[in-house]
């Protein structure tokens, strides 16, 4: 599976969204440091919030080979600015969480990460599930084989 960095403001669900993928329990947890484990780096939003270590995320990107930017599709502004995919030399998607918030506006978000210079978004529910298998299956490399295939790639045997 391809490595992604996720990156967004505090709250934006990129803790719960890295839970989901790991088919963990969700629970919150405040992530203090940038988080490499297997495929997956969680970086805490206060990199995007500061301009001090905004810089940082381009650098950490170089140990990914996919980078996230996640917009809540609750949130009543973006923090990206137009363009900004350009920082980094790695493919850059756009991940809208959040997608069954209450009064949440998917579409809204989905245009600002297009704005900010995304090609290819993704509406996720880490609560439900909606939308994980499409970014394991965006993710997924030649010889990947994920758990739940296992029994699609096992020969039937006859009794």
């Amino acid at each position: 599976m391809r490595k992604i960095m996720l990156v967004g403001r505090s709250g934006a669900g990129k803790t719960t969204l890295t839970q989901a993928l790991k088919g963990e329990r969700l629970v919150y947890r405040k992530t203090q440091y940038v988080d490499f484990t297997g495929a997956l780096i969680d970086t805490p939003g206060e990199y995007i919030q500061t301009k001090q270590l905004g810089n940082a995320l381009a650098l950490y990107a170089y140990e990914a080979d996919v980078v996230g930017l996640l917009l809540a599709a609750d949130e009543p502004y973006s923090l990206y600015p137009p363009c900004i995919t350009c920082m980094v030399n790695r493919e850059v998607i756009g991940i809208v969480t959040k997608v069954d918030a209450p009064n949440g506006q998917p579409q809204r978000a989905a245009g600002w990460l297009k704005l900010a210079g995304c090609g290819k978004i993704f509406f996720v529910s880490s609560r439900t599930g909606e939308g994980i298998a499409e970014i394991f299956s965006y993710l997924k490399e030649e010889g990947d084989i994920f758990p739940w295939e296992q029994n699609k790639k096992q020969p039937k045997t006859t009794k």
